[in-house]
């Protein structure tokens, strides 16, 4: 169970990937940048954590992406220009987002061995408190943000929790699947992981998403640096070694996921978050309706 000492206050933004699937797009801006109407994809995942109380923000980058940091940083250039246009609400929306300072931290990869490799090499800025894992790819849409159905889902819980929704047999490959004890609502318990099974060896439908609640003993595992699928260090596998040890459990959260690590879904992604805004809708629907109507 969680309590005042295991709260999860830091939140690992693993982001060092390369973003070849958006080539050319990605070659000079990093894919996490791009934005989803007006909002790159990483200020959707910064602001989905401090929803979700997250306190400390620690990236894992790779080269390239120093227009993160900046996205996040002040811009007194910008400001001082909205301002002299008298476009001072704008110029106060600009700083209202941004995390406290001191809150925000980076560290790098260097080299590109897999999500648990990622996020192995945030372990110091962890330290020994359970802590989210947030990727980035995946967008999710939802009344109550996904991570936070997670947190007040951790408290009663504990152990290693992650968000999970069910997948089509066929598309088992892509994801790690979990193998089911039991139900209770939106929460599963976990037996087993496997990462990226063939179709027919699928233990389940039940695929792993981008946000993982973590225990702290997921470094030890990681730490030993063992190669699995794809010769990269597989975060699903630290978490099978610990099933014995710490409670697994998956959660369905409420919402709608847009993979954002595909063109499809990045599309869709843009429409669904544009027609979810009042001043959009209109306009969007119909402009949709002309292009459905081949016209």
């Amino acid at each position: 169970m969680a309590d005042g000492k295991n709260k999860v206050r830091k939140a690992v933004f693993p982001v060092g990937g390369l973003g070849t699937r958006f080539l050319p797009a990605t070659k000079a801006l990093p894919k996490e940048m791009l934005p989803v109407v007006d909002r790159p994809l990483i200020h959707y995942a910064v602001e989905e954590a401090r929803s979700a109380g997250i306190e400390e923000f620690i990236f894992v980058t790779g080269r390239g992406k120093s227009a993160i940091e900046d996205h996040f940083d002040l811009s007194y250039e910008l400001r001082d220009q909205l301002l002299q246009h008298g476009k001072d609400v704008q110029s106060a929306e600009m700083d209202d987002w941004l995390p406290e300072p001191g809150r925000v931290v980076y560290t790098r990869q260097q080299e590109p061995l897999g999500l648990g490799h990622a996020v192995w090499c945030a372990r110091h800025l962890v330290g020994e408190e359970p802590f989210a894992v947030v990727l980035v790819d995946d967008l999710m849409q939802s009344e109550t943000p996904c991570l936070k159905q997670m947190v007040d889902a951790y408290g009663l819980v504990g152990g290693n929790l992650v968000a999970v929704e069910q997948v089509p047999k066929e598309l088992a490959n892509r994801y790690g699947i979990l193998d089911v004890e039991s139900s209770d609502g939106n929460l599963v318990r976990a037996r087993g992981i496997v990462e990226k099974p063939a179709p027919d060896d699928a233990p389940s439908g039940i695929a792993v998403i981008g946000r993982y609640i973590l225990a702290p003993e997921v470094f030890r595992e990681l730490s030993r640096m063992e190669a699995g699928v794809g010769g990269e260090i597989q975060l699903t596998d630290a978490l099978s070694a610990l099933i014995d040890e710490i409670p697994f459990h998956g959660i369905h959260c409420e919402g709608t996921r847009y993979d954002c690590g595909n063109k499809a879904g990045f599309v869709l992604a843009n429409v669904a978050f544009a027609l979810a805004r009042d001043e959009l809708r209109d306009a969007v629907m119909a402009q949709l309706a002309v292009l459905a109507a081949g016209d």
